[in-house]
């Protein structure tokens, strides 16, 4: 499995309550004040953490690191970016009932800016190459997703089709496995899933990989049964606010691997993606009210002198 991406803060957000005890409180700790942790020693983060120096490193390759010092350089890499960006992190991600709209926008952009920026800056970029060419030769590419995930899905799906990729998206069980069972090398399966557990996704991504298409996946979650089963794993960022739980709070994150994806296959099938673009623009302008300016415009310029 390769291509695993997502931002380290991101992930123990997520993925910190669901580890064993001991290697959830160190998770903790580094989240209740990551830039100490950048600094911290191995012996002062066992401290703060009430656990041993044993169980840091332990808890250092559970994440894929070789040792707790690039662990560290991760989070000090991090926590960097996000003083660069001036994330607003104050703002909670509480919204009341009485909350005036003018705050809840705030609370919704900070949560969706925080969530982006922290999905891109763990975003392996080869990993993006590696799926682009692979979809810009494909005979066939599947995507599935259920929810809000099938939202990312079906957009994705949507772009990929105007520039001549052969490509569906299936939202039914049924007919997304009896397709993923005629892929074949050469062609790509990508599956969604913000908690990686949905069992659908899980058995056509599974199928696919079966058959010996190329398969991605994109979830929050790493270490999840659709990772896997899965070549390539893009992880999600998310920032939960009230009345938008994790699962609905995926959403931007997921288009934004998928946009970073559709755009490097565009780049990669260029003249065959500007003249699909023109050709659809054009069958497309008939239904489009004229623009009164641009017409006057256009009136002037023409006019005889």
């Amino acid at each position: 499995m390769t291509g695993e991406s997502g931002g380290l803060l991101g992930r123990l957000r997520i993925e910190g309550p669901t580890m064993p005890e001991a290697l959830a409180k160190i998770a903790e700790a580094i989240l209740d004040d990551p830039e100490t942790a950048a600094h911290a020693s191995i012996i002062d983060l066992a401290e703060r953490s009430g656990t041993s120096t044993a169980t840091v490193t332990r808890f250092s390759r559970a994440l894929g690191f070789k040792g707790y010092a690039n662990l560290r350089v991760a989070v000090a890499t991090e926590t960097g970016r996000a003083e660069q960006a001036r994330w607003e992190t104050d703002i909670s991600g509480d919204i009341n009932p009485g909350d005036q709209l003018d705050k809840v926008l705030d609370i919704i952009t900070a949560a969706d800016s925080r969530a982006i920026q922290a999905t891109a800056s763990g975003l392996d970029t080869d990993a993006v190459e590696r799926v682009a060419t692979a979809i810009a030769t494909a005979g066939r590419v599947e995507i599935f997703g259920l929810g809000s995930s099938g939202t990312a899905g079906s957009e994705m799906a949507f772009r990929l089709e105007r520039i001549r990729v052969p490509v569906r998206y299936r939202a039914d069980t049924h007919t997304a496995l009896t397709n993923a069972a005629l892929l074949g090398p050469g062609d790509v399966a990508i599956a969604l899933s913000h908690s990686g557990r949905t069992r659908e996704a899980i058995e056509t991504l599974a199928e696919a990989s079966d058959h010996g298409a190329l398969t991605v996946a994109v979830t929050s979650f790493g270490r999840s049964p659709l990772a896997e089963v899965a070549d390539v794993v893009f992880t999600t960022s998310v920032h939960e606010t009230t009345f938008r739980l994790a699962a609905l709070s995926a959403l931007h994150s997921q288009l934004l691997i998928l946009d970073l994806i559709y755009v490097a296959v565009a780049q990669r099938t260029f003249e065959r993606t500007a003249d699909a673009l023109e050709l659809t623009v054009r069958a497309v302008d008939a239904h489009r009210v004229p623009d009164p300016s641009t017409t006057r415009k256009r009136g002037r310029k023409d006019k005889p002198q």
